[in-house]
């Protein structure tokens, strides 16, 4: 059974308010495909409504601009307080809505809880400089807020992206118009609420629900939106990119697809190698921009790796995600089901060799069984796109030399792993893998002091970590003449 669902209206200048058109558009449950409830469908005029009630709350006289960094600090550690108190509602509304186990979800809202408190904890850090400028010249820096900042989510993860983004922009000064995925606006909401308790003033924090098209699009091009920050695919963070530089030159952080590589060396523990590698590419049903998608064993373990690898999805246990005994859950709707299981079929006429799962799971719900592909080369369709599911591409090498060029042999760059006892292998690996991210003996270890993001198509700009709120910021010089005095 799904949640009280308390927000279903546009969060907009700290009031819910219907859509201008009066559309709804249907919110379901992944776990069977029941409509749970009708949200608000903004467009333009609501994303006009909103930048304009974020473009006044940012004004350098308004109680946000006034207010102390050691407050926005504290407001945001109100947040962290309020989100640790919801977490059992905000964890159930996310699994209903999202599908992801309710396990792996309040893991994620305790990830949340973090993350705004190291956000609160950069809010009355950030520091200019000091220039030892020629001449008789002072000079120094200010860092001072973008503006207005877009913010629009992904539909994997709708809570941790709401509090990274969200907590990020407010700790930098800036204020925001979030517009969450279409598939689950329920659980940004839901927080826009607790944003509101923990005492944000009106117009710093609006939410517009609906579709990429119209609010989105409404949303990145226009003139009084700053910056836009993106989680998403890499054609629509092509898009956005474009859109940036047309109504105004907006900053942008994308952080967008992958095609992980993780290498398992011979020396590995195996066992470990083996879980990690599953809960890499398993977790989440796979719905992950850093899933462990590309598999590589080398030759002396393979044989024993597959047949380890297989045993465990054999013994993943499927079923209605709101269970604490089930792992794995349903794809977050019907199109995305239907997209993992035709990637299966051309897996399977492209050659590679089918080993457990491949198929729906009943007729209700967005269910696909875990899939072990073996045999996979490096041409084949699902070695080379994302797949954004629960398939396991297991691939053989020889040497690291050899696999680490394969595994840069893509567009993609987001994330990568080694299982090694070798220090060496591990460094070497580190220092010439293509990503932005590299795991050691395991994976998914990302924390909120941790930087995140890219390289090549998987994103421009990083999140998370200290260095985070400089994507919000603009770095002023002050240059004054003194007189000579000697």
């Amino acid at each position: 059974m799904a949640p009280e669902i308390k927000y279903t209206k546009l969060f907009i200048n700290n009031e819910w308010v219907d859509a201008c058109s009066g559309y709804t558009f249907a919110a379901y449950a992944p776990h069977d495909g029941s409509v749970i409830a009708q949200v608000a469908e903004g467009d333009r005029a609501d994303i006009d409504l909103a930048v304009t009630a974020a473009k006044a709350a940012f004004h350098r006289d308004s109680k946000w601009r006034l207010l102390d960094a050691s407050a926005r600090g504290r407001l945001l550690n109100k947040f962290a307080d309020l989100i640790q108190r919801d977490a059992q509602y905000l964890g159930e509304l996310e699994c209903c809505n999202n599908g992801m186990n309710i396990r792996m979800v309040l893991g994620i809202v305790q990830k949340g809880v973090n993350g705004a408190r190291y956000a609160a904890s950069l809010a009355d850090k950030i520091q200019g400089d000091t220039i030892p400028a020629d001449g008789d010249l002072f000079s120094y820096t200010l860092k001072q807020p973008v503006g207005v900042c877009g913010l629009i989510l992904p539909w994997n993860a709708p809570i941790l992206m709401f509090v990274n983004k969200v907590c990020t922009a407010l700790a930098a000064g800036c204020t925001v118009v979030v517009k969450p995925a279409e598939q689950t606006p329920l659980t940004s909401l839901a927080l826009a609420a607790l944003l509101k308790e923990a005492g944000v003033p009106a117009g710093v924090v609006n939410v517009v629900t609906g579709f990429g098209p119209d609010a989105g699009a409404a949303l990145t091009h226009h003139p009084d939106v700053a910056k836009i920050s993106f989680t998403g695919s890499l054609e629509v963070g092509k898009q956005i990119q474009q859109a940036a530089g047309k109504a105004n030159l907006k900053r942008v952080t994308l952080e967008l697809g992958g095609k992980s590589p993780l290498v398992i060396m011979n020396d590995a523990d195996l066992n470990l190698a083996v879980t990690w590698a599953a809960h890499g590419v398993f977790g989440n049903q796979g719905q992950m921009c850093f899933a462990a998608s590309r598999t590589f064993v080398q030759s002396g373990i393979y044989d024993t790796f597959v047949k380890k690898a297989v045993e465990f999805a054999r013994n993943i246990k499927i079923g209605n995600p709101s269970d604490p005994n089930v792992d794995h859950g349903p794809q977050v709707d019907g199109e995305i089901m239907n997209r993992v299981l035709a990637y299966i079929e051309k897996g399977k006429k492209e050659g590679a060799r089918l080993l457990t799962g491949g198929n729906r799971i009943g007729t209700t719900g967005y269910y696909v069984e875990p899939t072990v592909f073996a045999d996979v080369e490096d041409h084949m369709t699902i070695a080379k796109e994302e797949i954004f599911g629960p398939v396991q591409c297991i691939f053989k090498f020889e040497t690291l030399k050899e696999v680490i060029d394969r595994a840069n042999n893509t567009n993609y760059g987001l994330a990568s792993g080694i299982f090694t006892k070798n220090i060496n292998d591990a460094l070497h690996f580190s220092k010439h893998v293509e990503a932005g991210n590299v795991w050691i003996n395991t994976y998914l270890a990302s924390t909120a002091q941790t930087p995140f993001g890219g390289f090549k198509d998987s994103g421009v700009g990083r999140e998370k970590g200290v260095d985070c709120v400089e994507e919000y910021l603009e770095i002023k010089t002050v240059t004054i003449s003194l007189p000579k005095t000697f």
